[in-house]
Parts: C-alpha cells; structure tokens; sequence
C-alpha cells in the first residue's frame, strides 16, 4: 500500500481533514492529521477516528501499523509557530 492511498482513506474518512502520511515499506506508516472533528476529543478518541477509517485495511493486514499525530487546526498552528 502507498503513503497516497492511505491519505485518501483518512481524508475520505474524516470530515474537513488534511492527512500527512509517510511510509516506504508498504504496510508501516507515519501520518500528521489536522482536523476540526477532533475538536473536544480526547488522544484515544481522536485516534480511534482516523483507526476506524483504515479498519478494514488493518484486518485485511495490507496496513500493519500506523504511529499517529492528530491536531485540531488550532493546536496545528500553534505547532507550527513554535
């Protein structure tokens, strides 16, 4: 699986969502995502929002693992001004 198809999952997941992804292997990948629907979410449930769009790639076992950052835009552009 690519870095780009992995994306389009996220992004066709989560609404108003913008997804970094990075992987060169094909199953282990990194992803940045910035999304206002994490708005009030705690760290598990906004990963449980990105997991719940890869789910059936996880089970098919073409994604093994993916380490996530997630951010509200907010919290993105403080990052950003750091």
């Amino acid at each position: 699986m690519q870095p780009n198809i992995v994306k389009k999952l996220i992004e066709s997941g989560i609404p108003h969502c913008e997804a970094i992804v990075k992987g060169d292997d094909g199953v282990h990948f990194e992803a940045t995502i910035i999304s206002d629907a994490f708005v009030g979410k705690n760290r598990i449930q906004k990963q449980q929002l990105v997991y719940q769009t890869l789910r059936d790639k996880i089970a098919d076992g073409s994604l093994h693992a993916i380490s996530m950052k997630t951010f509200t835009t907010d919290e993105w552009q403080q990052q950003e001004n750091k």
